[in-house]
């Protein structure tokens, strides 16, 4: 399965500390809503989840060339495909690939989901 996603939140701003504990910020929870309708839209339903484990390729195009540190985005997009249904838990990831893709205007995220088949005994 394949999936166009928007840019992702860095980790660094996906949280917020307040009062009544640590809560995903408004740019977290906005980026959640989007990816869910982005993933309901191009699957035309909502997902039946994955229970099985999996690989994933993640390419992420930035929306400018500022220099940012790769692994930062991945919590908000692994949450936000949990919350869509594509898995059970992002647990299930066994391997990943990440790298940089294109400076692209507004950025965005393609992920390749797959059943994961071990390369080590």
């Amino acid at each position: 399965m394949k999936l166009t996603l928007p840019f992702p939140p860095t980790v660094n701003t996906y949280w917020r500390h307040t009062p009544k504990g640590v809560l995903i910020s408004a740019s977290g929870r906005s980026f959640r809503s989007n990816a869910i309708a982005a993933v309901y839209m191009q699957l035309g339903r909502k997902p039946k989840p994955l229970d099985c484990a999996v690989e994933v390729t993640v390419i992420i195009a930035p929306p400018d060339s500022r220099s940012r540190d790769l692994d930062n985005y991945l919590k908000a997009l692994f949450d936000s495909l949990t919350h869509s249904g594509i898995w059970k838990d992002d647990s299930q990831i066994k391997r990943m690939a990440v790298e940089w893709g294109p400076v692209t205007k507004s950025g965005y995220v393609e992920i390749t989901i797959g059943a994961y088949q071990a390369v080590a005994a």
